[in-house]
């Protein structure tokens, strides 16, 4: 595909006549073919398949959602996508603060190298066969002064679906990471309703995933307005309860240092806490015939191990049984199922999120 379409160019400069029959399936297919150039068309999809395709994920945490990339200690590679396909998962999140790369002014211009960057990320795991989860994440803006920066919101949107109107179906936009704050409830519905119109203009036909209020808690689902004639939409909401285990020692949030050394041992009350929670998410979503995905879960790496490993597995087999998509919080950084020092997977981890095949 791509690289055959180098060669043959390379091939007419030398005057070379190359015989390329392993460049495509089709030999009917045109020379120009791209593998990123199929868009999806309206009614082409359906979300209850889109999310099973989703399948099991992977946040690319910590890289292109922090102010800048590198900034908070990763930076993306290749081989980050081929270890995670390679390992058993269907797909990739990848979170992205355009707002650090957008003009201020209308019509909200996104910095041209940020694209292109985005765009490999994005194109690295298309050409591994893993979906991907794409969206806007840590506008702090947004967050603090919603009708002051609403237009810059939306423009990012047109700017966004026109850059990637082209790509596959396999490329799923996320409207907006954890809503919260000033961003209340009935803010958020209003303007994702308009951001989920804004997105329809360029991409008629692509699985658009959203979330409630109140940092995507489940318990928020019931306050989501999502509008009736679009059925081509995945609800996602974030889980880290109980958040003193999950969250212990974690630098960003006051008094977590005081949950230190706190455990998960999967007792009869410990694991039904889960499963209420998960069970209520499911209930909404059997309501409203929606499909569900939980867009990140994960133990920061203060907790011990063993804990976090049964927590983990517990969270995964439950939300595969009420047929939910899951996508860890995160690869490489401090929640991450990669140790990039030692160069490998954290065993138990890893066998958490993807059970080993029995013999």
């Amino acid at each position: 595909m791509l690289i055959c379409k180098h060669l043959l160019k390379t091939a007419a400069v030398l005057g070379v006549i190359l015989v390329l029959n392993s460049c495509s399936d089709d030999p009917t297919a045109p020379e120009d073919e791209d593998p990123f150039n199929n868009p999806p068309v309206a009614g082409e999809l359906d979300p209850f398949i889109q999310n099973q395709r989703l399948g099991r994920g992977m946040n690319l945490g910590n890289a292109l959602e922090a102010p800048n990339e590198g900034e908070w200690g990763v930076v993306l590679e290749d081989w980050f996508f081929e270890k995670i396909k390679n390992a058993g998962f269907h797909s990739v999140r990848i979170p992205v603060r355009w707002s650090a790369h957008a003009a201020a002014d209308p019509p909200y211009a996104l910095e041209a190298m940020f694209v292109d960057r985005v765009k490999w990320a994005v194109e690295q795991a298309l050409s591994r066969e893993l979906l991907v989860v794409l969206n806007i994440h840590h506008y702090d803006e947004l967050i603090q002064d919603p009708a002051g920066e609403k237009a810059r919101f939306l423009g990012i949107w047109r700017n966004i679906a026109a850059e990637f109107k082209d790509y596959p179906g396999e490329l799923i936009f996320e409207v907006l990471n954890e809503p919260n704050g000033d961003l209340n409830t009935a803010l958020w519905n209003s303007y994702l309703a308009e951001a989920i119109a804004v997105i329809r203009e360029r991409n008629p036909g692509r699985t658009i995933m959203v979330g409630p209020a109140n940092w995507y808690s489940l318990y928020y689902l019931s306050n989501l307005d999502l509008p009736g004639d679009d059925q081509n939409i995945i609800v996602s909401f974030h889980y880290y309860n109980p958040f003193q285990f999950t969250h212990q020692g974690a630098e960003w949030v006051t008094g977590s240092d005081a949950w230190l050394g706190t455990t998960w041992i999967g007792t009869m009350d410990e694991q039904q806490a889960v499963l209420d929670d998960l069970t209520f998410a499911a209930d909404w979503g059997a309501l409203h015939n929606r499909p569900l995905n939980i867009g990140e879960f994960g133990a920061y790496y203060k907790a011990d191990m063993t804990s976090r490993a049964r927590w983990t597995a517990f969270v995964t087999s439950r939300a595969e049984m009420l047929d939910m998509s899951w996508s860890y919080w995160e690869f490489i950084a401090g929640f991450g199922a990669y140790d990039p020092a030692a160069d490998e997977w954290r065993t138990p981890l890893l066998n958490a999120l993807i059970p080993p095949a029995l013999p």
